[in-house]
């Protein structure tokens, strides 16, 4: 069982910046592969960006959404992986939610096997 906690949302102006972390317990190890998604009001879970923990390699959603201003990474150390969001913008609104995976990559929703209870993040324009 893995247990992820979710810390860093709140209210920020458009422009502005957050950095999401979720910390990973429990049987975690290098085949615990991590991610973020987020959920608008009346939208679908979408995701935004992962990182294969053995090697560091991170990738981000194909849309142009958080391209240039998204950056995920990860603390071995602290077992916990980090969303650090740039340009902020009011249409990032919405619940971001840490996601994992054992030894596959974290993208479609269906496929993930563990998640955090999600955290607020709203922009005000």
């Amino acid at each position: 069982q893995v247990h992820l906690v979710e810390s860093g949302g709140g209210l920020v102006q458009a422009g502005g910046s957050l950095r999401l972390a979720c910390a990973a317990s429990g049987r975690t190890f290098s085949s615990l592969n991590m991610g973020w998604f987020r959920q608008a009001p009346g939208k679908e879970r979408e995701f935004v960006a992962g990182v294969i923990w053995s090697s560091g390699n991170t990738y981000y959603t194909d849309t142009d959404t958080v391209k240039g201003r998204f950056t995920i990474s990860r603390d071995n150390a602290k077992t916990t992986v980090y969303l650090q969001m740039n340009s902020l913008k009011p249409e990032d609104t919405a619940v971001y939610y840490c996601a994992a995976r054992y030894w596959g990559r974290v993208a479609t929703a269906e496929t993930v096997d563990y998640w955090g209870q999600g955290t607020q993040v709203t922009v005000s324009s």
